[in-house]
């Protein structure tokens, strides 16, 4: 067949398949969508215009040339532009830009290279590029006693386990903005009646934010989550330990002398924070408990019990749906159960917390703090004054 008679016989073959045709047509015969497209306009022409076309065929090798023949050094300067920011191994069959098709294509043609961006989109799929999304798969630098802690921390559990102690996990819940805003996720509802929600996710100062500070029972699978309005502090995270044991903690372990509590090495629970020493010490005063504190080595804080074992069930509790008010996290939180037996209760903590408290050397030394021989800053003690 003659160039035109392929182009017409394709757009007749993507009609007679409907919607997806064109597309179906394209993959199969190898011609573009252009090509397919203009022949199907070429079909709807009255049969007057249409038999004009049928006296026009192009040569064999006629047209316009494609850019790369024409334009010389259009492989070459769209390279260069790349070049600088391509990432990833230089020899790697998939290699990636971040630069947009539409900004390169501005800048060749600000280089007298006239070109199109889906035209820069072809020549990078020929280059061997592609879109891609991040990946997570690094942890960062890892700490050469990170395994070692992680020992530590297994051996602290099972002795706690054994003598019939608490043991717990605590984290702090990303921070969630309250009203009607949109929230990851998918729920069942009627087809076609989505809940509306904001289209920009600007705080209300109104309703401000929830912050859910979680303690999560690594013996008996229980958690507590206190949802805080006001700043996630070290005050802020010990009272949430405390409400804990009154609500939760000192009723599974009545007889308790102590009190393991295993935290990230950074935020408001972090073993760099003075007023996080100094919060346990007065938690440690009014519960008459000997807390026995273990931080988890720098970078592994998705290895945080809670995180797998807590945040994850109240995340996919509330998938879909608005967190319209305080009240409604509370609830949502509350409401999480697993297989498992996974038992939650949740409260509002309306306190408000100073963020500008500043805690002396002196202040430190009158703690009854005692460091461990092993990595003393990770793993320490607080005993009752």
């Amino acid at each position: 067949m003659s160039e035109r008679q392929r182009r017409q016989w394709a757009a007749a073959e993507a009609r007679e398949l409907g919607h997806g045709g064109v597309t179906a047509v394209a993959r199969a015969t190898g011609l573009s969508r252009t090509t397919i497209t203009a022949g199907r306009r070429e079909l709807d022409l009255p049969d007057k215009h249409r038999r004009d076309f049928a006296t026009r065929v192009r040569r064999p090798g006629g047209g316009r040339k494609p850019l790369t023949e024409s334009d010389a050094g259009l492989l070459a300067a769209l390279a260069a532009l790349i070049e600088p920011v391509t990432r990833g191994d230089p020899t790697s069959p998939l290699r990636w830009t971040c630069k947009s098709t539409r900004r390169l294509a501005e800048e060749l043609t600000g280089q007298d290279h006239a070109v199109g961006a889906n035209t820069v989109a072809a020549l990078l799929r020929q280059d061997g590029y592609s879109l891609q999304a991040n990946r997570k798969t690094r942890e960062g630098l890892s700490h050469p006693d990170r395994n070692a802690q992680f020992e530590y921390i297994n051996r602290m559990v099972r002795r706690f386990d054994r003598d019939g102690e608490p043991a717990i996990s605590v984290d702090t819940k990303k921070k969630e903005i309250i009203g009607d805003f949109k929230n990851a996720g998918r729920e069942w509802r009627p087809q076609g009646a989505p809940q509306h929600v904001r289209v920009h996710d600007f705080i209300d100062p109104k309703l401000g934010k929830a912050i859910p500070y979680g303690v999560y029972d690594i013996l008996n699978n229980q958690g507590w989550v206190s949802v805080g309005i006001d700043h996630d502090t070290a005050r802020f995270a010990a009272h949430s330990i405390g409400r804990w044991w009154q609500r939760m903690g000192s009723r599974r372990f009545p007889r308790a002398t102590q009190l393991l509590i295993t935290a990230d090495g950074g935020g408001s629970n972090s073993w760099r924070c003075r007023l996080w020493k100094v919060a346990l010490q007065e938690l440690a005063n009014d519960l008459d408990l000997t807390l026995r504190v273990c931080h988890f080595p720098p970078g592994t804080s998705k290895w945080n019990k809670i995180e797998h074992r807590l945040f994850s069930f109240i995340t996919q509790n509330w998938r879909g749906q608005p967190l319209v008010t305080h009240q409604s996290v509370v609830n949502l939180i509350a409401g999480t159960t697993t297989r498992t037996g996974l038992i939650v209760k949740a409260e509002l903590d309306r306190n408000q917390y100073d963020t500008a408290i500043k805690v002396t050397d002196a202040e430190l030394a009158a703690l009854k703090l005692t460091p461990d021989k092993f990595h003393g800053e990770w793993n320490y003690w607080l005993s009752p004054q």
